[in-house]
Formats: structure tokens, sequence, C-alpha cells
């Protein structure tokens, strides 16, 4: 098959959770460039809306859903609408996240909060958009984990500002990577491949002592950009990853090789 075909997402139906966010919206918007039809769900639904607009003028097929990751009847509803109107689903992108903690130091609430959507919510929608994917013969998961899911922080790159890496967020995307090794040979029998990215720091206009730090530990020197994902998203997506499954590939400049 022609390189351009492998890569190609056309025909494949996409789901994309928390597509508004900074490496959300890049995502959605490789997706769809690689002539995907692409649905990002979150309970952000007029935002949603308004970036699926500017993307849906550029002559791109995006839709917007609504879905609560830690209610189990809007991941079901969901799943209905998906099948009812786009006749199923070919692959799933694992995205959202909530940061309820802020700091080490935050009340234990905050903590079973963010289990409750980033654990046992994220296992939820993955376990319904599996079964989706399952009915139409196949296809792929990509959980977007991060490099604080494999490596402990550094807290000296915050000091001097307001930022902070709060336990919370290593504790779920840790898991996620373990669960993508899981879910990579339990889906295998239903033709389903499960891989993952973690990605480093994305460049946010973070205060000036975070970013210098920050870039004089990378080899390549600066932060991860908005395009930096989008060839790996879409290669995990289409039929150029057909013999990857179990994989978590570190996107991070370098920053721990």
């Amino acid at each position: 098959m022609h390189v351009n075909n492998l890569l190609s997402l056309k025909d494949k139906v996409i789901l994309i959770t928390g597509g508004r966010g900074l490496y959300g919206s890049s995502m959605l918007e490789a997706l769809a460039e690689a002539d995907g039809k692409v649905i990002t769900a979150s309970r952000s639904l007029n935002n949603a809306q308004k970036l699926v607009n500017e993307m849906r003028s550029r002559g791109l097929d995006v839709y917007a859903k609504y879905v609560d990751q830690a209610d189990h009847d809007s991941i079901v509803k969901l799943k209905s609408e998906i099948q009812s109107e786009f006749g199923g689903l070919d692959v799933f992108i694992n995205n959202a996240v909530a940061r309820p903690m802020r700091k080490y130091t935050d009340e234990l609430e905050k903590f079973a909060e963010s289990m409750r959507i980033n654990a046992t919510g994220m296992f939820d929608i993955t376990r319904e958009m599996a079964d989706l994917i399952a009915k139409k013969d196949g296809g792929t998961i990509i959980n977007i984990a991060s490099m604080q899911g494999m490596f402990g922080a550094d807290f000296k790159l915050y000091e001097g500002t307001e930022m902070d890496s709060p336990p919370d967020y290593h504790f779920h995307k840790g898991g996620m990577i373990a669960l993508t090794k899981y879910l990579a040979r339990k889906l295998a029998p239903q033709k389903i491949r499960v891989n993952c990215i973690s990605p480093g720091g994305l460049f946010s206009n973070q205060p000036e002592p975070f970013l210098s730090r920050y870039k004089n530990k990378v080899p390549l020197g600066r932060m991860a950009g908005p395009d930096d994902i989008k060839g790996l998203i879409v290669f995990l997506a289409s039929n150029a990853s057909a013999y990857i499954n179990g994989e978590n590939i570190l996107m991070d400049g370098g920053l721990h090789s």
C-alpha cells in the first residue's frame, strides 16, 4: 500500500476527549487534516462547538458532543449517539483529564475527585468505546499520558513561580501507561490495538524562570510546540502503525534520554 494511503484516516470515525486542550486541539486538527471524521467530546460543549465551528470553516470534518467522564450514563449516551449518527467508531483518543489538585498539600477530597474522574471515569469511557470499536471489526485506542507518569518531578524547575507538579497527575498518568499494556493484550483478540503517548511540557507562556530552566535541560533547547504531536497521533491512529501494540512513546525532546 502507498504510504499516503497508510497514513490516511479517510473513512475513519474518531473520538477524542478533551479536544479543546493545549495538546487536544492540535490532535483534533491533525486527525481531521488527515481526512478523519473527528468528534470531540467534553463537558464544555459550548466551547467545544466554537472550536469545531472554526475548524469546519476550514473544511475539516469535525463535530462536538457532550460527555461527563465521571457519569456512566453520560458515557453510555455518547456511545449510543456515535453508533446511531456515525455508524460506529474506529479510533478512540483518551485525552481528557481533570486537574482538581494544584499542590501536594491539597485536601484529600481533591485527590479522591481526581481519581473519580481520571481513574474510574477514564476506565469507564475506555471500556465502553472499546466495545463500540470491537463492533466495527476493530480499530485503535490511543491513551495520552505524560512524561510525569514515567519520571518524578524536578521541583527545582518551579522555584520562584506559583507552578507545581501535583501528585494526582503523576499517579493517574502512570496508571494510564500500565493500563495501556494491559488493554493491548486484553483487546488484541478483538482486533483493537492500544498504544500510549507520553508528551513532555508544551509551551503556553509559562513564567520565564521555569521556561529558561526547562529549555536548558532539553537537548533540543525548547518546549514542545502545537505541531509536535500531530504527526505522531496520525501515525498511531492510521494503518501505518498496524503492527504497533502496547507501546508508550515518550515525546519530550530528549529530556530523559
